[in-house]
């Protein structure tokens, strides 16, 4: 092969190199530009909607991308909450989706659509109280999902001499009359009536003789 050939073929193969790399680059900005950007998800809510806020609880308000709107307040004690632009707001009664709807309405005049959030963060509207031989004798703040046995737990258990199959709520009907539920301890752990653990409601006492 002449001299004139060997550089044909050199040239040719040094093409198909610059053109393969050439083929397997991508410009980093078209990488990037690509990529599907992080939005807030819409409607993400941190709460439980069947709570119903209380007097005394505490709220963390946030709107989306109006941080002079997004605060941490208390309930007062007439169940209103204060917030600027649209004033005073009832929030005793409601749960915090209603809450949030009711927020959201009012701020549509001076917002475009506003996403609002509402979470409990602290609940001192609901109580119940452990009363005898536990370990912390008082009253204690009541979530949704707290049963008996929690309680027992959250008040430092039973004292040695606590009479453990003689456990009792006491709690107070609608009509004014007292209902006592009756919680045996030592059947409860062997897998005895189970459904004796039953949810602790606001002003209910639990006794332990």
């Amino acid at each position: 092969m002449n001299a004139f050939g060997r550089a044909s073929i050199s040239a040719g193969v040094l093409f198909l190199c610059l053109a393969g790399a050439a083929v397997g680059q991508t410009p980093a900005s078209d990488t990037e530009s690509s990529k599907p950007q992080a939005t807030p998800a819409a409607g993400t809510k941190a709460h439980d909607d069947a709570y119903v806020i209380g007097n005394d609880d505490h709220l963390a308000i946030s709107v989306w991308k109006e941080p002079d709107l997004t605060r941490s307040i208390p309930v007062r004690s007439d169940g209103k909450i204060s917030l600027p632009l649209i004033g005073e707001i009832q929030a005793s009664g409601r749960t915090p989706l209603q809450l949030e709807s009711d927020i959201a309405a009012r701020l549509r005049n001076y917002v475009t659509v506003p996403e609002v959030t509402v979470i409990i963060e602290a609940i001192n509207s609901k109580k119940y109280n452990m009363l005898g031989e536990v370990g912390r004798p008082g009253a204690y703040p009541l979530t949704l999902s707290t049963t008996i046995m929690d309680a027992i737990a959250a008040a430092g258990g039973f004292k040695d001499f606590a009479k453990k199959k003689d456990v009792y709520i006491l709690r107070q009907n609608p009509d004014g009359t007292q209902s006592r539920i009756n919680f045996n301890y030592k059947d409860f752990i062997k897998g005895k009536n189970i459904s004796q653990n039953v949810k602790i409601e606001p002003g209910d006492t639990i006794i332990v003789p």
